[in-house]
This record gives C-alpha cells, structure tokens and sequence, in this order.
C-alpha cells in the first residue's frame, strides 16, 4: 500500500471571506422581495377570510 497525500483545498475555501459580502447581497436580492410577498400573502389571505 502506498500512502498519498491529501489533496489542496479547493480555491474557494481560500477566497471565502472575500466573498461573504456577496453572498450577503445574493440572500437580499432574493429574501427581500420573498418577505414582501409572504407579507402580501397573509395580508391578503386574512382579508379573505375575514371579509
């Protein structure tokens, strides 16, 4: 048996931190307009049943 060496860890584990503010954006684009519309939702479903 030979041993090998684990392999480098892949480039993205490096630049992680650079990209935290982009995912932070990534999350916002697409959770704020996803919260206004569950909001629209329950707005407009208790309109529904409460006449």
């Amino acid at each position: 048996m030979t041993s090998t060496t684990p392999p480098p860890p892949p480039e993205t584990a490096r630049s992680a931190p650079e990209r935290r503010g982009l995912i932070a954006i990534a999350w916002l684009w697409v959770g704020l307009p996803l919260a206004y519309g569950v909001y629209e939702l329950v707005q407009k479903a208790t309109q529904l049943f409460t006449g």
